[in-house]
C-alpha cells in the first residue's frame, strides 16, 4: 500500500482526556540514553523506589553485558580478545549474539552485528566524532574486519568463536530493544497487567492505557529540526521500534552523512527512505529489523518486510512531501 501524505499537523492537537485511573511514571538515564516505565493503576502498596531499583538493575546488567562504551563489559572483553578458538561466554551474551546473527542472516547483512569498525570509522561509536568522511582506503580496511559470517556461536555449550581476530561486535542495534524486553519480562513476573516501557525510543506496551484504551503510539515525522508526530498507531501487547536517518548525522560540504551505515558498502545510506517503524512481539527483533529495513531502502525494504510478514511502516522522502509504505501486516493494525 503506497499513499502520499502531507504532514499531519492535526496530530499536534491530540489531547489526553481526563482519566480516573492513576498512573505511576518512572524515568531516568541508563545505557547512554533515557528510559520511561509507566504503570497504569499501580497497587496501593507498590514500593515505587524498589520498582525503580529493579528497572535500573536490569539496565545496569545489560550495560555490564553489552556496552561498547565501557572496557569491562563482557562485549568489550570479547572484542579485545584476539583468539580464534572457541571462547566460553555467559548464556545471556551467547543468546544475544545468536539472535542478532539470525537477523543478520535473514537480511543478508543489511543488519550486521559486526559493523562496529565502520561505525567507529564514521565517528558514530565510542571514539570521537569526525569532521570529514573517511578515505576510500580506510573504508575498505574497516570493511575487511566486518562480516557476520566470521562469527560462530554454540549456545548449547555457551561458546563463541571469531574466524578473524580483528572482528569487533557492536550490539547497539539490538541492546535497547533487548532492554525493553527484559524490563517487560520483569514487570510480567511481578504481575503488572497494564504498562509501557520505553528505552531510547524503543518500547513495549501491555494491556490498556489510563483511558482504558489501547496505547496510542506516535510515529515521529522525519525532521531534523523538530519532534512532531507524523502518525499514530493504537496497539497493545506488542513492541514498537523506529530507525531513522534524521537524528544522528554529520554534515560535510553540504552533504549529510547518517549514522545508519550499510556494512555491504561501508558507507552511510544515501537513499530516500527516511524512517522505518516495526511492530513485533519482541522489541529487540523490532529494533534490529527496523535498522535492516532502513538500510535496504524504499524498494528492497518493503519487499523483504512483506516476504517475512513483518508489520512495518516506511516513510519515504520525495520532492514535495512524505510518502508512506505499509505492509499487509501493518495495515491490520490501523493508523491515524
Amino acid at each position: 500500500m503506497l499513499r502520499s501524505l502531507i504532514i499531519f499537523l492535526a496530530l499536534l492537537a491530540l489531547a489526553a482526556c481526563d482519566s480516573s485511573l492513576p498512573q505511576l511514571d518512572l524515568d531516568g538515564s541508563a545505557l547512554g540514553t533515557s528510559f520511561v516505565v509507566s504503570i497504569v493503576e499501580p497497587p496501593g502498596d507498590l514500593d515505587a523506589e524498589q520498582l525503580r531499583n529493579d528497572v535500573l538493575a536490569v539496565l545496569q546488567g545489560l550495560d555490564q553485558l553489552a556496552s561498547t562504551w565501557r572496557d569491562d563489559s563482557e562485549l568489550a572483553v570479547f572484542n579485545t580478545d584476539r583468539s580464534i578458538d572457541w571462547i566460553p561466554v555467559s548464556a545471556e551474551f551467547c543468546v544475544l549474539l545468536e539472535r542478532s546473527q539470525e537477523v543478520s542472516k535473514v537480511t543478508n547483512g543489511a543488519f550486521d552485528l559486526t559493523i562496529g569498525p565502520l561505525v567507529n570509522l564514521w565517528g558514530f561509536g565510542p571514539d570521537n566524532q569526525i569532521a570529514a568522511p573517511p578515505s576510500a582506503a580506510d573504508i575498505a580496511a574497516a570493511q575487511g574486519r566486518v562480516g557476520f559470517d566470521k562469527l560462530e556461536t554454540d549456545c548449547a555449550e555457551r561458546l563463541v568463536r571469531k574466524n578473524d581476530p580483528d572482528l569487533y561486535v557492536d550490539l547497539s542495534g539490538w541492546a535497547k530493544g533487548h532492554a525493553v524486553d527484559q524490563i517487560a519480562e520483569m514487570l510480567d513476573q511481578q504481575g503488572f497487567e497494564n504498562y509501557l516501557v520505553e528505552v531510547g525510543g524503543e518500547l513495549r506496551v501491555k494491556g490498556q492505557n489510563r483511558d482504558n484504551k489501547n496505547w496510542a503510539i506516535g510515529i515521529e515525522a522525519p525532521s531534523t529540526s523538530a519532534r512532531v508526530p507524523h502518525a499514530v498507531v493504537n496497539v497493545t501487547n506488542t513492541s514498537v521500534a523506529t530507525s531513522g536517518d534524521y537524528r544522528n548525522y554529520f554534515e560535510h560540504e553540504g552533504q549529510r552523512f547518517s549514522h545508519t551505515i550499510d556494512a555491504r558498502t561501508g558507507r552511510p545510506v544515501m537513499h530516500d527512505l527516511a524512517a522505518v517503524t516495526v511492530i513485533d512481539a519482541s522489541a529487540a527483533y523490532a529494533d534490529a529489523m527496523a535498522t535492516a529495513l532502513l538500510v535496504l531502502g524504499p524498494d528492497a525494504g518493503p519487499a523483504l518486510a512483506e516476504q517475512l510478514q513483518i508489520a512495518a511502516y516506511f516513510l519515504v522522502r520525495n520532492q514535495t512531501d512524505i510518502q508512506e509504505i505499509t505492509t499487509t501486516e501493518f495495515d491490520t493494525l490501523g493508523i491515524q
